[in-house]
Order: structure tokens, then sequence, then C-alpha cells
């Protein structure tokens, strides 16, 4: 018999009739939540209140919100910052400490505290004191089938307890500098302190979506574990979240998803998706089911039918470099190079179809954290944020030219090393993948001093103009002082003529 799918069907139903007993019990008339979420498509979509912007859709969640991911620009925004309670969707900051503070392959062992310490009616997939996964296996528990006393073993093997994680899991929000989110545990049952926003639950999203493993396990159907000398039970589990492939309402562009549902949360859900370029968040909270996966969908198909990503560097003309004179950065002397500053050329805006990139407002920012940058771009519509830039030192690929010394490359530097110090080069490389994903982090940067190139064939240009202009006035002013000189000297030739001209009384001689 399969032990563990048994114990999870029979805490399914355990955890239903509780809810049930303890709603009927709390209220003499049931409490219609239908009602109240179609009240709440009433309330104001802020979004909406953007002239030009596209309207959004009404819909029942209390807040809830749209945010294309690379720019972080908020195409949908209701209620955004109000403080609610997650529920299970606490369990992406659970995952994401996880994937940055173990490796998967680590053995995750699970304490009596992970195991009793939280009400058996919740979700949970039977894992007994003592019994051991691997992180990998841990995180499919966690996020397919939102297994509570799994989350607690997770955190109490990353931070050694209970506490000790919630701590990190706050210091992780401080970092973000999420304003409107506490958390109280790793698994999001009650607690009254335990809450987030909708912006903050996004902020967090895109930095659970920026991990591959973690998006690809939170869009996956089903969970499967095998008995081990550590776990003794097989089993395979489904999960409940209806948009992921092969379910009810299966989204095609879904790139994952978690849910979330407490009786005083209500559903949550948390979901990213990918078209055309844009990588969207949606964060749908307190709603009814089955309208928080209609309301994301909704969401993402007004996202994607609404917005497009337009590259800043290809269509800005206020900040780009591209016309400066002398100063360039490359290693032709001759020309072949690019300006010394330009913009980053990787990133862009998110705007409405119907509006342009000319109808952008603009401002220039002077402190800058990004590496090897001077200057921040901030771009808005209407004073909704759309995205940003910078304006860079450009880091040549190869060395300088230098006038009266051979002109060395990389390559050639590299065949005057010799064996040791190649080898010991080589061992501290990183590896594509690290390489991969530090270059996705920062702009890459050279480790030999920048040098400033000088434009010879634009010098040489100017030079000649200037030499030319030179001349031209020489020969005019030699020409002009011919001219004068000879009229000069023709009016003195006159006068020495008319001076010694023999006059008619020479004749006579007295």
């Amino acid at each position: 018999m399969n032990f563990k799918k048994v114990k999870y069907t029979a805490a399914c139903l355990i955890s239903a009739v509780t809810l049930l007993g303890s709603v009927l019990t709390a209220h003499a008339e049931p409490i219609d939540y239908n009602a109240e979420a179609e009240a709440r498509k009433l309330l104001p979509v802020q979004t909406n209140e953007i002239e030009g912007w596209p309207k959004g859709p009404d819909i029942g969640a209390k807040a809830a919100i749209l945010m294309e991911a690379s720019t972080g620009t908020i195409l949908y925004g209701k209620n955004v910052d109000e403080r609610l309670y997650p529920a299970s969707t606490t369990k992406i900051m659970t995952c994401l400490l996880a994937i940055e503070n173990a490796e998967l392959d680590e053995v995750v062992t699970f304490s009596e505290e992970a195991v009793f310490s939280i009400d058996r009616g919740s979700s949970n997939i039977g894992m007994d004191v003592g019994e051991s996964i691997t992180m990998e296996q841990a995180l499919h528990g966690i996020l397919i089938l939102s297994a509570n006393e799994v989350a607690n073993a997770v955190g109490e093997h990353i931070a050694g307890d209970a506490e000790s994680f919630v701590k990190m899991m706050n210091d992780r929000v401080a970092e973000l500098g999420l304003e409107n989110t506490h958390f109280c545990n790793a698994h999001g049952l009650h607690d009254e302190n335990h809450y987030t926003s909708a912006r903050d639950l996004a902020l967090i999203a895109r930095e659970f979506f920026s991990h591959e493993t973690l998006a690809e396990i939170s869009g996956t159907t089903y969970c499967t574990f095998e008995a081990t000398a550590t776990q003794p039970d097989s089993f395979s589990l489904a999960t409940k979240n209806q948009l992921v492939k092969g379910k009810e309402r299966e989204y095609e562009y879904l790139i994952g998803s978690k849910t979330g549902y407490t009786s005083d949360a209500r559903q949550t859900l948390v979901s990213c998706a990918r078209k055309d370029g844009m990588d969207l968040i949606c964060v749908i909270l307190m709603e009814e089911s089955p309208y928080q996966f209609t309301d994301t969908v909704e969401l993402f198909d007004y996202g994607f039918q609404n917005f497009s990503k337009v590259n800043i560097a290809a269509n800005d003309t206020k900040y780009q470099m591209n016309n400066t004179g002398f100063f360039t950065t490359g290693a032709d002397v001759f020309g072949n190079s690019t300006p010394f500053i330009d913009l980053d050329d990787t990133l862009s805006v998110v705007l409405p179809n119907s509006v342009t990139f000319e109808e952008l407002d603009s401002e220039l920012i002077y402190e800058s954290s990004y590496e090897n940058s001077l200057a921040t771009v901030e771009y808005t519509y209407k004073g909704n944020s759309v995205g940003r830039t910078y304006l860079q030192i450009q880091d040549p690929a190869f060395s300088s030219f230098t006038f009266g010394e051979t002109q060395t490359t990389p390559a050639a530097e590299a065949s005057d090393v010799s064996e040791d110090a190649a080898v010991a080069d080589t061992s501290e490389e990183l590896s594509v993948a690290e390489a991969s994903e530090e270059v996705s982090k920062k702009p890459v940067t050279n480790n030999d001093e920048d040098s400033i190139f000088i434009n010879v064939k634009t010098i040489i240009i100017v030079l000649s103009c200037i030499a030319a202009a030179i001349v031209i006035f020489l020969v005019i002013r030699s020409v002009m002082r011919n001219y004068h000189f000879a009229k000069r000297r023709k009016a003195i030739m006159r006068r020495t003529r008319n001076k010694y001209k023999s006059s008619e009384f020479d004749k006579f001689k007295f």
C-alpha cells in the first residue's frame, strides 16, 4: 500500500472537514465569498488612472499586479501596496533562499519539530521524523505539492533552526527593499504578523523566476518520489495548480506558478509567463476559486496584447554619444572604434502599443551603483516608470595602440605566458555556467586599465581641413597685398615722370 499517498489524501480530507467546521461554528450564516469577490471588482485599478494607458480588467481579487520582469514596469496594479496574507506563496521565498544557500544534492533530514509543528490537516506529503530526501526532491515537494513539513525541514537545513531561517527570510526582504512584507514561518500558515503586498511579492517572484531550476520545478505537473534507504515509500502526486501543462486551465506561455490558500488569505497565486520577449509576473491576492486562475490568464493576455518591449539604445537620441568627436574606445587606430561613453544597448522600456518612445519623459541621475556606469537614465510615461538604462564607460575588447611600441593582442600576450602560469590561470577561471550567470548579473569588466583611444582618422581629416583653410587664407592675403602694391607702384611712377618732365620754357636760354 502507498502509505504516503494515503496520508496525503487523508490530510486533504481532514483539512476540508476542519475548514467547513470552523466556518459553520464561527458563523450562524455562511459567508458568501463569491459575493465579496464580486464587490471587490468595483475597487479602483491604479493603472487605469494613467492617461493613455490601456484599460485593465475588473477582477475579483482584492490586490493584483502584472509586472514585466526585466524592467520592473507595472502594467496592471490594484491595491499593490496593501498588506495581505500570502498563504503558501510564502514558499517562493523559502525556495529562493534554498537555491541561494544550498546545493541540489544536499541531504535534508526531517526533525520532530519540522514534522509535528504544523497542523496535520495542512498540506504535507507524510514525511516522518528521521527520514531524508535530497534538496532537489524537497524543492519538488514544496513547489508542486506545497508540503509544509518539507518547507520546515528546508529552513532548518539552511539556517539550523526555524527561528534563524525566518530571520534570513526577513533579512532578504530588507535586501530587496520591501516595505510591506514580514515573515513568521517558512510555509505561510496563518499568522497575523505574516504578511506581504502584491508589489513586494512580485519583486520576490522576480528573483525566484530568475533561477531556471526554480522556474522549471514550479511549472511541473507531477511529483514522484522513489523509495530509498532513508525514505521507504514510492509515490507520485499531482499539483493542484490548474495553469500547468495538462491541467484544465493550462496556459500556453506559463513558465512557472505557485498556489496558496488559507481561510484568512483566501486564494493566492504567483505566476510567470513568457511571450514576445517579455517575462510577465502576475500576483493575485485574496480571490475565490477558481478565479485566481482566470484572473491570472486574463491579466497575462492583457499584458501580451497591449504592451511591447522597445530597445532604448536603438531609439534614444537625447543621451546617445555616437557623434562625439575624438574620444573613443576600441582597438583600431584608424577609427574602427566605439564611443568612450554610451548607453547600455541591452536594456529596454516596456510601452503600451499606442505610445511611442518619443513620448517618454527621462531623467538623468548621476548617482549609479551599476558597474562601469556614470549615470542612470530613468524613463517614465505620465509619471509611471517604464524602464531605465545606464551611461556606461565602454570596455575595449582589445588592448590599446601605442605609438612607438608594438601593439599586443590578448592572444599574443597569452603566448608569452609560461605553461605553469597558464595552468594557474586556467584553474582560477569560472566554468561556462558560472560565467554565464555572472554575465547576466553585471557588465563584463576588463582587468587591464581602461584606455582612451584617439580617433586618428578624424584628427587627420580635421587637421587637413584646417591646413587647407590656412593655405587659402595665405593665397588670398598674398593676392590682395600684391594688388595693393601694384597700384601704389604705378602712382609713384606717374609722380616721378611728372617730376622730371621737360617744360616749354626749357627751350629758351636766358
